[in-house]
């Protein structure tokens, strides 16, 4: 027996005014995951404790079987894991967005975020501002005073680490909560570490507003580059071996450094895929033969991790949405569960949405999302689709960290 996890990141939803009413789920193209869902054990879960903010760092901490009331320390720490960042003790780790600000020359505080990916930049390009940024003398001289390195990834999400760093009573807001509006009304604060690290972002901002690469952007009709933004600070934290836990080996297959890094401190294999890329164009098709060759190779579990949802969702682009869930659904499940019965290959499939992202708001959910097990060898008829209305007619799963062990076989 084989066993699989997928996750469309953020593709649960309320339902939308556009779709008359209807949510993504219900409205997307998806017919392998609905095949699958009818034949099902489909339900609906809480993958965020109510006391914990919703995002992909608690959720799928969660659904790894790792209790976030416990093990969560912040989200920079599980992205480092992820992206071979090694901490040290008395280090601080901040995820280092690249963000698009408002254009101009006036007071940073009165600027507004319009895209928490700098308009989904590029690898090379944000490579190339943020090392460059880094090697400019004067806001080189300002992060060492603060002890502040950064490693960066090829996409908008590099990681800044900060030896010696105070994190106590720090309170830093994830950017794509607070698209559109002033970001002095959402600076950094909680401390005088905090207040020093604002300073620097304004001093980010200055320096990359007229780069030639921005206006380059500019001319292209592309969002520029003009801000960084530290948040999800922590300490570094070890999680739960997977294969001790469970008594199976695996990898996770994924675009994006916080999943990634979740498997890695549990014990499980990364694996990267050659143009995978957290958003709507990525290779499905290498991430299929990935998990094809992790299971071939001897794994009995494999992690599929989807980005794209979110990041449309964040985007507030419907379209693109719905288009990443039928990308999910006819180049990810559909292909996989074909090429498994083709060998003959007896399996388990879990299918979820981490956590919802409202089209409403452009920002995470915590309420509970549907999901389903499938399995191969004992399908169970009930005639529903995988929506949120149909997964709240199932059993409810009070606790994401139980779903691991429900794909194992364990009863409801």
């Amino acid at each position: 027996m084989k066993y699989i996890l997928i996750i469309g990141d953020g593709m649960a939803d309320n339902p939308v005014p556009e779709l008359d009413g209807r949510t993504p789920l219900e409205a997307a193209d998806k017919p392998h995951i609905d095949a699958l869902a009818s034949q099902a054990l489909l339900g609906s879960v809480l993958t965020v404790p109510r006391q914990l903010p919703p995002g992909s760092d608690t959720a799928i901490l969660s659904i790894f079987g790792c209790d976030p009331t416990r093990y969560y320390t912040g989200r920079s720490p599980l992205e480092a894991a992820g992206s071979g960042v090694s901490l040290q003790p008395g280090d601080v780790s901040y995820r280092c967005n690249m963000v698009a600000l408002s254009d101009g020359d006036g007071p940073f505080e009165d600027k507004t975020i319009l895209s928490h990916s700098a308009g989904s930049i590029d690898g090379e390009t944000a490579i190339a501002l943020i090392t460059w940024l880094f090697d400019d003398p004067e806001f080189a001289a300002a992060a060492a005073g603060l002890h502040v390195r950064v490693s960066p990834q090829p996409s908008f999400r590099h990681i800044a680490v900060q030896a010696g760093g105070d994190a106590q009573g720090m309170a830093a807001e994830p950017p794509h909560n607070i698209l559109g509006r002033r970001i002095g009304d959402y600076a950094m604060h909680g401390n005088t570490n905090a207040e020093a690290l604002w300073q620097l972002m304004a001093l980010a901002n200055r320096r990359l507003e007229h780069h030639p690469l921005n206006d380059a952007r500019r001319a292209a009709g592309k969002l520029p580059a003009n801000g960084i933004w530290f948040w999800a600070e922590g300490t570094a934290v070890a999680l739960p071996n997977f294969v001790q836990t469970y008594g199976h080996s695996g990898s996770v297959i994924s675009a994006v450094p916080l999943v990634h890094g979740i498997g890695a401190l549990t014990g499980l294999k990364m694996v990267h895929v050659e143009g995978a890329t957290g958003e709507t164009e990525t290779n499905c098709e290498g991430k299929v033969q990935a998990a094809l060759d992790a299971l071939r190779g001897g794994d009995d579990f494999v992690c599929v991790h989807l980005e794209g949802p979110d990041e449309a969702s964040h985007n507030g682009n419907l379209a693109e949405k719905l288009l990443c869930i039928h990308y999910l659904d006819s180049r990810i499940v559909g292909p996989l569960t074909a090429a498994l019965e083709a060998e003959g290959t007896d399996f388990r499939m879990l299918i979820l949405s981490d956590h919802k992202t409202l089209m409403s708001t452009r920002t995470h959910d915590g309420d509970p999302v549907p999901f389903l097990i499938y399995d191969s060898t004992h399908p169970t008829p009930n005639g529903r689709r995988y929506t949120e209305a149909d997964g709240l007619k199932g059993p409810y799963v009070a606790a994401g960290t139980q779903l691991m062990g429900l794909l194992f076989g364990e009863p409801v």
